[in-house]
């Protein structure tokens, strides 16, 4: 009876290695690319969401609020841009106050008890201090007089779930590359950590056509993490490429996560800016007017819109190189605010 325990004991173990070398050889025909050092190109072969947790837990949804004084003028007014000034201003046949706001992502990459920054698109954040509208879109025409002068008086930068006041200070831009990174500096001491992005920095030169890709950001205000394949990598001189992920307002500054040699080994990789999309002009009833009956003639003021209607699944990237660029650049200036990224 031990003879034959034994010689069950030993043909099982035996059995047990034979299958246990078959699957890794399977496996290793199955998922070659894990090994070779480059980026993946296939979807993640085990669990990893408790590692896209960690990182989600640094995205944040990110506003830019910008605070208009708009001066309203009639078009008998006959005011042109060289009749600006203060006194004309004054003479305005009406002042309202608007609001002009824009949502997109942002991922924190430092912070301490005092103070954090967070990583975005610098388009967010760059409304001007003045937008002139005319009666006419006719540059040439003799009637193009002045409908419109809104000045910016104050603009708020937040960051969504920051404890206080949310608002921050753009500590670094670099509009060429659509990159920017916010400062805040807290009121008090925080009593708790803020979470970090905490993954190594990748080499985006080095994604191939069909790289995957993790995406995380607030698409319509969501937190959403997605996927997507790479194309056209390298597609200028600063490493640029496409991805065919689908973006919706709110993506731009969204992290791009790629995977070396199987997860959890995540890299960022780069950073969603933008998408292609059509644009047309419509005509569109007073926006006041809701649930109209369409079958009765609308006979109220129309208005001009503009319509951009986004190309799904064309996404542009920023690549990280030139998120470092920018910090090395800057590395004295950021060691002297207490600022210190990417380690």
């Amino acid at each position: 009876m031990r003879f034959r325990a034994f010689l069950f004991t030993t043909l099982l173990a035996a059995a047990m290695f034979f299958f246990n070398g078959c699957s890794k050889q399977i496996y290793h025909v199955a998922y070659p690319t894990l090994y070779d050092g480059k980026y993946d190109s296939e979807f993640p072969y085990k669990n990893c969401s408790q590692e896209l947790k960690e990182i989600t837990d640094a995205v944040r949804k990110v506003f830019c609020k910008a605070h208009y004084k708009n001066h309203i003028f009639k078009i008998e007014q006959k005011i042109r841009r060289q009749d600006l000034n203060e006194n004309t201003l004054k003479n305005a046949h009406r002042i309202i106050f608007i609001d002009k706001t824009v949502s997109g992502t942002g991922t924190v990459i430092f912070a301490d008890m005092e103070k954090a920054a967070v990583l975005s698109c610098a388009h967010i954040f760059s409304k001007p201090d003045t937008i002139i509208s005319y009666f006419s879109d006719d540059y040439l025409s003799p009637e193009r007089y002045i409908q419109s002068v809104a000045i910016k008086i104050r603009q708020e930068n937040l960051v969504f779930g920051f404890p206080g006041d949310a608002d921050c200070d753009i500590l670094l831009r670099d509009a060429l590359n659509d990159i920017v990174i916010l400062a805040k500096s807290f009121d008090e001491p925080l009593t708790e950590p803020i979470a970090v992005f905490n993954y190594p920095t990748g080499n985006a030169r080095e994604l191939e056509w069909g790289s995957f890709v993790y995406l995380v950001g607030y698409p319509k205000g969501y937190k959403i993490v997605t996927k997507g394949i790479v194309s056209n990598p390298n597609r200028d001189r600063r490493g640029s490429f496409l991805v065919d992920a689908l973006f919706n307002t709110g993506m731009s500054g969204g992290i791009l996560l790629g995977i070396r040699d199987g997860v959890p080994n995540f890299e960022l990789v780069g950073m969603t800016t933008s998408t292609a999309a059509d644009y047309s002009t419509v005509l569109v009833p007073e926006r006041r007017v809701q649930d109209y009956d369409e079958t009765i003639p609308y006979d109220g003021t129309i208005y001009v819109n503009n319509r951009k209607e986004i190309s799904y699944g064309i996404t542009f990237a920023t690549p990280v190189e030139a998120i470092l660029e920018l910090i090395k650049e800057n590395e004295k200036f950021l060691i002297q605010q207490g600022y210190q990224f990417f380690d």
